[in-house]
């Protein structure tokens, strides 16, 4: 990428509070390459860090309460609210990574300005309908997306399950690009000899679950699991890293389970690589980050057979996938791996490698040559309408 900072790209996103969920992960990794590749960012957000250690330019964005779940808020709708602070910054490219109303205003300012606009397909709203019961959810998501992603010059989508169904829904713009993993953060090195000592959980096999608690991400299942695996055997222990609405809910249903709450740094590498076997049983995720750097840790994942995390694992090989919301197929894989410890590791160091060539540094590559070309191809497409004259006034 050319490291002259003629290149402007504005972001807009639904979170940018450090540890929020996967995407704000992903978005400071990209911040990090950004700034490595000196290439200037500026983003806009209804949450940004409440302290003044922001790693580049971040504005809040007026905003409401989300009513399905209150750790996340809705921006107000319309240009005013970020028009003249990205007027002063004169971006070549905008990049969406929040669908709802500030992925819509980032849209309108765009065709206004005549500015290329790209997305990336983070989060499977259109699958939440079924958690929060509300039938009509479903085919407005589609509907709502269908509209917003289509006029946006490209989508990259994380992984080829979700890319296929994007496209029976009728996106035409979408682009394969999936998410990395920091091979440095997450890494066997990390394995601590007395982790385990320190729960009280010597000669127990972890089986661990990473990621926010809610019902989207089919705890339930994961709930129903340890119930059944518990009735017979007492040989493993569920542990369970992240926080969310409904965490007293699942301490309930999973009375003898650990549940750590948020992790980061260098606690969270020591989890990830003193447990024994990955769980993760949503059906949501447009990719899975837990579960590559579940892999990059060196354990075991053993997922749905659906959703991004399914695109990532060959079964019997890198992990094992299970019936979608099965707790009693999920039960039984997770068996295997207890009474077959060879074969456990066997996978693990399988995924380990594969997991180990999926570096950030190679997918952000592959991101930043996009940029270029979505910005060239939108200039020379503008050259033949009657905007050629605004773009060039309004860029130079």
């Amino acid at each position: 990428m050319n490291k002259e900072k003629n290149t402007r790209i504005a972001y807009f996103a639904g979170t940018m509070r450090p540890g929020h969920d996967g995407v704000t992960r992903v978005l400071y990794k990209l911040i990090e390459e950004l700034n490595y590749q000196d290439i200037s960012n500026i983003f806009f957000s209804p949450l940004i860090p409440t302290d003044d250690k922001q790693s580049t330019d971040m504005f809040k964005i007026p905003s409401i309460r989300f009513p399905l779940y209150k750790g996340y808020r809705i921006a107000m709708p319309g240009i005013r609210h970020f028009e003249q602070i990205l007027n002063d910054f004169r971006p070549n490219l905008l990049h969406i990574n929040s669908p709802f109303s500030l992925g819509y205003s980032a849209i309108k300012y765009a065709e206004k300005y005549k500015i290329p606009v790209v997305a990336t397909y983070h989060t499977h709203f259109a699958s939440y309908a079924k958690y929060y019961k509300i039938k009509t959810l479903g085919n407005m998501s589609w509907t709502y997306f269908k509209n917003l992603y289509n006029r946006c010059e490209k989508v990259y989508v994380p992984s080829k399950p979700i890319l296929k169904e994007l496209k029976n829904h009728g996106l035409k713009t979408i682009e394969y690009l999936p998410h990395g993993v920091d091979i440095k953060f997450f890494n066997p090195m990390y394995k601590s000899s007395i982790w385990k000592k320190s729960l009280g959980i010597e000669g127990k096999t972890v089986l661990l679950y990473s990621g926010r608690l809610v019902w989207e991400k089919d705890l339930k299942t994961l709930a129903d699991t340890y119930n059944i695996l518990s009735v017979y055997r007492d040989d493993f222990v569920f542990v369970l890293v992240g926080d969310g609405p409904i965490k007293n809910e699942l301490q309930k249903l999973m009375p003898k389970a650990i549940f750590l709450g948020y992790q980061s740094g260098h606690a969270l590498s020591t989890v990830y690589s003193s447990s024994d076997i990955f769980v993760f049983p949503s059906t949501t995720e447009t990719f899975g980050n837990v579960t590559l750097e579940a892999m990059a840790s060196g354990i075991p994942p053993v997922c749905a057979r659906k959703g991004g995390a399914s695109g990532i694992i060959i079964d019997g090989e890198t992990g094992l996938l299970t019936k979608p919301g099965d707790a009693l197929d999920l039960a039984n894989k997770i068996e295997v791996l207890l009474d077959k410890p060879k074969l456990r590791n066997e996978i693990a160091k399988n995924a380990l490698k594969y997991a180990q060539k999926q570096t950030w540094n190679k997918i952000f590559n592959k991101l930043f040559i996009n940029y270029e070309q979505v910005i060239t191809g939108y200039k020379n497409k503008l050259s033949n309408t009657n905007y050629s004259f605004l773009y060039k006034l309004y860029r130079y």
